[in-house]
């Protein structure tokens, strides 16, 4: 997989709510109503990840979760770190609206 250049994640990132790229990742934290609730998303994002065979590094920490995502194979941002952000964002989406 090919690493992006800086120009092509910003670029990407225009379209990726409440993303950042930096250090080399791209970031992002999500806050829940409670820790059952953060739980639940943490595992809708796993079965996400299994499929994509992609895997990020997060902490929980309460009802919050912080996301960092890369590929350390390319020792850096691609493509499939913005297809894991966007399939998080949906699943994110969808547990808020629950």
């Amino acid at each position: 997989m090919k690493k992006l250049t800086d120009f092509e994640i910003n670029k990407k990132l225009e379209n990726l709510i409440d993303w950042e790229y930096y250090d080399n990742a791209l970031h992002t934290d999500f806050e829940f109503d409670n820790f059952k609730d953060c739980m639940s998303a943490m595992n809708r994002i796993a079965f996400e990840c299994e499929a994509l065979n992609h895997h990020p590094e997060w902490t929980n920490i309460y009802n919050t979760l912080d996301i960092t995502l890369t590929t350390h194979d390319a020792d850096g941002v691609t493509e499939l770190d913005f297809k894991l952000a966007s399939a998080i964002n949906t699943i994110v989406e969808v547990e808020e609206e629950d």
